[in-house]
């Protein structure tokens, strides 16, 4: 396995995926392997010459002989050398004409990936600047506010949280409507399996509220937010979290008008709890003629 991977650029339209390091990569890769329709073939570029087409560079975490020359010759091409996965992010977006990635720098990857991104940006009056922003990738998540309209109750988590207790909570005991990172799976699968571990709760026929942008001024991360009910037979559970995962949480069931008033007093400050706890007294199930 080669340290370097090319993807090559069909004329029309680039590849957008960047071959990774579970891709074995023979001498020759053929367009089956790759998936690009006009890449012919692929070399394994150790001391070897660069095809004609490509994205750019991907260094792989196994040395391998020639891949520092083809990461040299990256840029003589005006080609992108990556050293990991975690620096393609943000390259290959088109959507906005008026913003073009020039480079994306890794700052930290630990739980999550803080980069750094360069772009040129064109103002409304059309001159262009050259501008920076760092940006937190955590993942994607999902959460969800289970209701018993019958008995108007709903039901909340409280745990610790590290990050609000550090700017000034008075404990860090967060009261949070249950949410997880999506972890590849699809928004309704990853807020099924987090109901189920942190309520106790199988959830039944679920409703999608709406999908936010939770600080957009820094962390990437799209929050899905779904609504259900729940009753007695679907607590299948004691919920509490993973503990494997150091979870230790506490299921409140709460009536909703209480749990709408500790917004006012301050006990609830969790924007997604908010945002769900809100919808439900205007348009959800607690809605009032």
């Amino acid at each position: 396995m080669s340290a370097t991977d090319i993807v090559p650029t069909a004329p029309e339209r680039p590849v957008s995926a960047w071959m990774g390091d579970t891709v074995r990569v023979p001498d020759t890769v053929t367009v089956a392997d790759v998936g690009g329709p006009l890449a012919e073939q692929v070399s394994s570029p150790a001391g070897r010459p660069l095809p004609a087409r490509c994205d750019g560079v991907l260094r792989l975490p196994d040395e391998t002989p020639g891949a520092g020359p083809d990461l040299a010759i990256a840029p003589e091409r005006e080609l992108p050398g990556c050293n990991r996965v975690e620096d393609r992010a943000g390259r290959d977006l088109t959507g906005n004409p008026d913003v073009r990635v020039t480079d994306v720098e890794v700052l930290a990857a630990g739980w999550h990936v803080l980069r750094r991104t360069t772009f040129d940006y064109r103002h409304r009056d059309g001159h262009w600047s050259t501008q920076q922003a760092e940006t937190y990738d955590r993942g994607n998540g999902a959460t969800i506010l289970l209701y018993d309209a019958d008995r108007g109750t709903v039901l909340l988590c409280r745990q610790f949280r590290f990050p609000v207790y550090v700017n000034g909570h008075r404990d860090g005991m967060l009261i949070e409507t249950a949410a997880g990172l999506l972890d590849q799976d699809a928004p309704a699968t990853a807020i099924r399996r987090e109901a189920c571990e942190e309520l106790g709760v199988t959830v039944g026929e679920l409703q999608h509220v709406f999908d936010v942008y939770m600080s957009p001024g820094s962390v990437t991360q799209r929050l899905h937010f779904y609504a259900a009910s729940y009753s007695a037979t679907s607590r299948t559970g004691a919920g509490g979290g993973l503990a494997a995962e150091g979870e230790d949480i506490d299921v409140l069931e709460l009536p909703f008008q209480q749990a709408l008033a500790m917004i006012t007093d301050g006990r609830i400050v969790d924007a997604k709890t908010i945002m769900l706890l809100q919808w439900a007294a205007l348009r959800g199930p607690f809605q009032t003629p």
